[in-house]
């Protein structure tokens, strides 16, 4: 089927009765006028990229833009092992730390400008955020909808007459409406200066279309869609990963495609596993990546337990999507740990228990309301590496190697690699930003000053052994081809505390077995071959005992 053709079956998909032949021909134009321009190249992903997940403003040096604060310190610190920097929003805001954008087109004033976002492109792949589904009360947009502008006064959803709310699904406990001036009322799904935005008006896709393409004209190599599922809005239906929110995806896919554009759209949508694959569509036309939701709560409970069994049965569910489309694979960010994506797998006590560990270890828990009266952890809102401790794991060479190991996880399974900059750094609760602020994410959001950071990396035993140990198994990592974000997996029964699965890259012919001990104790385990360990630099037999939270990449 032509490019034509899909274009006008997606926006029949999408628009149904209200469609227009107009809205294919203004698609098409769209297109003839982005083919004109001069497009850099874009690699495709292998096994040396890895993501640096960050704010823009994470670290600071007085009278710098903070855009070329973290590209000087990324380019002395870790320029061999970061390929791809995933940007939080870098947008003016008004609230939730970015998430509420009053201009999709301007870099925040403190980042610097696009010269400075341009600067940061040409030594490293980068990942910008889109905010599709909603954006700042104090918006140019939504002013212009609250005053009646011909141009925005479709842009936003009004509370209507006998449109059918009672199923919509959200991850919050605020009013779905809230009412403005003048009277005018508008959807909300994330909070009142977050409005979402009226994708059933056609030139309203079509903006959000063209800001698309302007991100990956201006070195957004990666496209993140947040909360991309809730992006269209149905009587009577849960209001989430509905058709029409596919259909879009798939547009623009099909438009990069057609514009032969190595950009890679990413869908963030925190919920149960099968709903969150969905997004890759038929593994080659819709998410080029998924963000591997199970994966964080997993490893927690798994190095919490000591017991690898929920995570090996999980993990033999994984398949290959395709050629084209992987897992992007995190165990921390700038949210807290999403608890939806364990319905299923996790037992209810077990994802209280996660709770209560989170408690006792200075983090918060946020809870959401079942229809039977009782409540569920929602989100553990903790320093991952916080968040692994047990009780009686007090000292601190045992924390970092459990660090370490958690994140032997994440560079071993199938997909890309994330790093948050707070678990590269060996960071840990920031207290004072929580109590400051009083809202729970923000005990992971800490930021730093450039010169202080430099040399706590090197008098902190903590924050310089996490950084320059996840720095080898990167550089380690970068150099297999059995790692490829394409390759082959293979899940592997070892014993309950110890997790090992084969990479295997068809292409090349090589293969690494992977096998890390979930327990604070040796284990002595028995493996399908002997092979050199690179991590170690030994030859490693076929049965051996595993130290604490020692980890292995054997190849034969």
């Amino acid at each position: 089927m032509n490019f034509t053709k899909k274009v006008e079956n997606l926006l029949q998909t999408i628009y149904g009765e209200e469609y227009s032949p107009s809205y294919k021909e203004q698609v098409l134009s769209m297109i003839e006028e982005w083919k004109q321009k001069d497009w850099k190249d874009v690699s495709p992903l292998t096994e040396r990229n890895v993501y640096l997940i960050t704010y823009g403003d994470a670290i600071s040096e007085s009278g710098q833009p903070t855009l070329k604060t973290l590209n000087t310190f990324i380019n002395e610190h870790a320029k061999e092992e970061i390929t791809d920097v995933h940007l939080l929003p870098m947008f003016p805001y008004t609230s939730d730390d970015g998430f509420s954008v009053v201009d999709y087109r301007e870099i925040h004033d403190d980042l610097g400008d696009w010269t400075d976002v341009d600067r940061l492109s040409q030594n490293y792949r980068l990942m910008f955020d889109f905010v599709t589904n909603h954006m700042s009360k104090s918006s140019k947009w939504f002013q212009g909808y609250l005053n009646d502008d011909p141009t925005y006064r479709n842009y936003f959803i009004p509370k209507e007459e006998g449109f059918d709310t009672s199923k919509v699904v959200r991850p919050r406990t605020s009013p779905l409406f809230h009412e403005y001036e003048n009277g005018k009322t508008a959807w909300t799904t994330f909070s009142e200066d977050q409005v979402d935005i009226n994708f059933k008006h056609f030139p309203a896709l079509l903006e959000m279309t063209t800001i698309l393409l302007e991100y990956a004209f201006r070195g957004g190599t990666s496209i993140r869609l947040d909360a991309i599922g809730f992006m269209w809005k149905e009587s009577g239906t849960t209001c989430i990963h509905l058709p029409q929110t596919h259909a879009i995806i798939q547009l623009w896919r099909e438009m990069i495609e057609e514009l032969e554009l190595n950009t890679l759209i990413i869908t963030e949508t925190n919920v149960p596993h099968q709903e969150n694959i969905s997004y890759f569509g038929n593994g080659d036309n819709e998410a080029h990546m998924v963000y591997q939701f199970s994966l964080p709560p997993l490893v927690l409970h798994t190095f919490t337990t000591h017991n690898t069994s929920t995570l090996t049965k999980w993990a033999k569910t994984i398949d290959k999507v395709s050629d084209q489309a992987t897992y992007f694979n995190f165990l921390a960010s700038h949210d807290g740990i999403g608890m939806r994506p364990t319905e299923g797998i996790l037992a209810e006590e077990e994802r209280v228990a996660l709770a209560d560990k989170v408690l006792e270890n200075g983090g918060r828990v946020s809870y959401k309301s079942n229809p039977d009266g009782t409540e569920s952890p929602y989100e553990l809102n903790i320093n991952y590496m916080d968040a692994l401790i047990n009780k009686e794991e007090s000292d601190e060479n045992t924390q970092i190697q459990k660090m370490l190991a958690a994140h032997s996880i994440l560079f071993s399974v199938m997909g890309v690699p994330a790093v948050y900059y707070h678990s590269l750094l060996g960071s840990q609760n920031d207290d004072e930003g929580l109590e400051a602020s009083g809202i729970n994410r923000r005990i992971n959001r800490e930021k730093f000053d450039y010169h202080e950071l430099v040399q706590q990396l090197e008098s902190s035993k903590r924050r310089k052994n996490v950084f320059n140990g996840m720095k080898d198994l990167i550089q380690k990592r970068q150099n297999e081809s059995a790692f490829s974000p394409f390759a082959d997996q293979e899940i592997v029964d070892v014993n309950e505390k110890v997790f090992s699965l084969i990479r295997r890259n068809e292409e090349t012919g090589e293969a690494i077995l992977f096998v890390v001990n979930a327990a604070n104790e040796d284990v002595a385990i028995n493996l399908p071959y002997s092979g050199y360990d690179l991590i170690s630099g030994e030859n490693v037999e076929e049965s051996f005992s595993l130290a604490p939270y020692q980890y292995m990449w054997i190849k034969k």
